[in-house]
């Protein structure tokens, strides 16, 4: 049987920690920034662990685990 195929776009965006959870970038901080005050601006760096729910379905995605 052939091997499963992990989508191009969760191996961009996604990466597993050690204990199997599931981080990603936050959004909104492309463009439009100047509406955003310091504050959300600053928080909103480095990487988010996502939600149970949200991670199972990443981790359907990338059935071999992250390959970073």
């Amino acid at each position: 049987m052939s091997k499963m195929k992990t989508k191009s776009s969760v191996k961009k965006r996604f990466k597993l920690t050690a204990t199997g959870k599931v981080l990603a970038g936050p959004g909104k901080k492309r463009h439009c920034l100047t509406a955003r005050d310091s504050k959300a601006k600053r928080q909103n760096r480095g990487s988010q662990v996502l939600r149970h729910q949200d991670g199972l379905t990443v981790l359907q995605w990338m059935p071999y685990g992250s390959a970073r």
